[in-house]
């Protein structure tokens, strides 16, 4: 008899944790799994849905909307997911609840265990107390998430640091799962940088230095040191592109800081591309600045493309860049060590080339999606 297992999450926007559902919900076997996911729109009560909802509604997986889902914390309706989630659980007997993100992580533990739900699994993408938020807000997901992890039989980590820093709490309950993902297409250089050039008015003469990141603009992605490091290259007189390919609530506050240090001709914000990662051999060093991640997906897509990385020295990077052999780590939060990685690597195509080509062999080599599912399927008969 096939086992039926019901995803959930908070937002169905294009992120690393949504991608990672996906990925899961497509990849298992539909000879041994029933598979359905629950989500919200994007992180405001009662939103549109977004990206996630459109590419599983292709896959013909069946879905469920769960309207008073929401990002940040909001009693009532937190409330009001919790009944929602109950009688969705209710109604459909899932033998597994499989829980992503913070926020579904405990709302969704809370119902599921209501509901008489005889597997709950949650995958921590990140710590969600190692936001950069005041000690208030950092003690109340510190409290909150132990929770969730209490009311879970089994908790995913996808980091060795979350592996050692969670495992205190109860040996048995946490095991390791690096993200991986399939073989990916990607576009041909030159029709790479066609298209993000037209994409943000560029008229550009194919040979100036690229810079890349795909990012949800949010506060964890770091983006304003990334700028900060652009100023201080630009400063030196470098030349060069910088493209941000991604939405979210911090592109205004972007926008500002590009205009008020003079770098339009040079930063560009793209928006959100579907399938970024295909225009990644347009750049030349591709860059990840978080100051918080669980494992960083859009890396393991550089690293498929064989792009040269500089990223934070953050938990999750640290599974997937190793200094000077994978890539390059900056400083958390540190815009002139950013700097100074990128400019070192415009200044040697053989160390972007050799630190690419390392990068690729170790993506090939540990982060499959066949590893990801194989190794899911064992927590979800265990």
């Amino acid at each position: 008899m096939k086992k039926k297992v019901l995803y959930v999450i908070t937002k169905s926007n294009w992120g690393g944790a949504q991608r990672y559902v996906f990925n899961l919900a497509t990849a298992l076997p539909r000879d041994e799994f029933e598979v359905a996911v629950a989500f919200g729109g994007t992180g405001v009560a009662h939103s549109s849905t977004g990206e996630l909802a459109s590419r599983l509604a292709l896959e013909n997986i069946p879905t469920s909307y769960i309207r008073t889902f929401v990002r940040d914390v909001a009693l009532l309706n937190d409330l009001h997911a919790v009944r929602e989630l109950y009688l969705l659980f209710k109604k459909e007997k899932p033998d597994i609840v499989h829980l992503n993100s913070s926020k579904a992580g405990g709302v969704g533990a809370l119902a599921a265990r209501m509901a008489g739900v005889k597997k709950i699994i949650f995958t921590s993408h990140g710590l969600a107390w190692d936001e950069d938020r005041g000690q208030v807000a950092t003690f109340l997901m510190y409290f909150f998430s132990r929770i969730t992890f209490l009311l879970c039989h089994q908790v995913i980590v996808i980091s060795k640091d979350n592996l050692e820093r969670t495992q205190p709490y109860s040996s048995n309950k946490f095991v390791l799962i690096h993200n991986g993902l399939p073989t990916l297409q990607f576009d041909a250089r030159e029709r790479s940088r066609v298209a993000l050039a037209l994409r943000v008015g560029l008229v550009e003469d194919g040979n100036t230095f690229w810079i890349g990141t795909v990012a949800e603009l949010t506060r964890n992605k770091g983006l304003p040191y990334l700028l900060d490091a652009a100023k201080l290259l630009h400063k030196e007189g470098r030349i060069f592109h910088l493209f941000i390919l991604g939405n979210g609530e911090e592109e205004h506050a972007l926008k500002k800081q590009i205009i008020e240090n003079a770098l339009e001709e040079v930063v560009h914000l793209a928006g959100f591309v579907p399938d970024a990662y295909r225009y990644d051999l347009a750049f030349d060093v591709f860059t990840l600045t978080s100051t918080k991640e669980g494992l960083p997906t859009v890396l393991l897509e550089a690293g498929q493309a064989g792009r040269a990385v500089v990223a934070s020295d953050i938990p999750g990077t640290l599974d997937i860049i190793d200094d000077t052999k994978t890539g390059l780590l900056s400083r958390s939060k540190d815009p002139s060590d950013i700097a100074r990685n990128i400019a070192q690597l415009m200044d040697d195509a053989l160390l972007r080339e050799t630190l690419g080509h390392t990068l690729q062999e170790k993506v090939a080599r540990e982060f499959s999606i066949e590893t990801m599912v194989n190794k899911t399927k064992e927590v979800y008969a265990a």
